[in-house]
């Protein structure tokens, strides 16, 4: 049976340490983020099932981690519970509306966060660790891709681009979507920077022979097809 993947973003590393060590006793397998840039770098690497995130960190505050997942489609859905001691309704109010699942306002008692951890992965949509298209195989806890048996070398940015068209398949992203989901909003990219991790891409799919998954569509952008456009 699967074990949930729970990220804890804490930077009081006492709670921290609290908060993991009695969700673990709970069956849980519980990794760490002590501010909001670890928390997006980790979520970048790996979909966790639930996150447990604190409202006032250091540099990127738990509101703006919330709100960066939500904008993101293959974060939109990840499940959140933000707690602060930050109490007044407002707070409250204002952490729901940026996007949070639940809100705990501390002090909390371990047997109040259970209940709500377990309510909130009850009534959420299972996270595929497994994504299939075609002779295509992502495990997306180990970060391994094979193709027809046989383990593809991938760089972090192949890796976000083909799990996200996986997760899209046969729809048609233009640079600018793809440039959204597959990289780190702060940065500056040049859009042709797409079409060189595009073309890595397709060149590791390919080593082995077989079908070009990647159809380039003319003046639109790129899909995981297996239909290609005539020339």
């Amino acid at each position: 049976m699967h074990k949930a993947d729970l990220l804890v973003v804490e930077d009081d590393p006492a709670l921290a340490r609290l908060v993991s060590y009695n969700l673990e006793k709970q069956g849980y397998m519980v990794r760490h983020a002590a501010d909001g840039e670890a928390a997006l770098e980790y979520v970048r690497q790996r979909r966790p099932d639930l996150i447990l995130l604190d409202w006032m960190l250091p540099g990127i505050s738990g509101l703006e981690v919330c709100r960066r997942l939500r904008e993101q489609a293959r974060t939109a859905a990840l499940p959140i519970i933000m707690f602060s001691a930050r109490g007044e309704e407002a707070d409250t109010i204002r952490g729901l509306d940026t996007g949070a699942d639940d809100y705990l306002v501390k002090p909390f008692s371990m047997d109040a966060l259970f209940a709500r951890v377990k309510a909130i992965l009850r009534r959420a949509p299972p996270a595929d660790k497994t994504l299939r298209f075609d002779t295509l195989v992502m495990d997306r806890v180990s970060h391994k891709v094979e193709r027809d048996g046989r383990l593809l070398s991938l760089g972090p940015t192949e890796y976000r681009l083909l799990e996200f068209l996986m997760l899209h398949p046969a729809q048609v992203f233009s640079r600018e979507e793809l440039l959204k989901h597959a990289w780190e909003r702060s940065s500056f990219v040049e859009l042709r920077t797409v079409d060189v991790h595009i073309r890595r891409l397709r060149q590791t799919l390919n080593e082995g022979g077989g079908v070009d998954l990647i159809r380039t569509v003319r003046a639109r952008g790129y899909a995981l097809d297996k239909v290609q456009d005539p020339d």
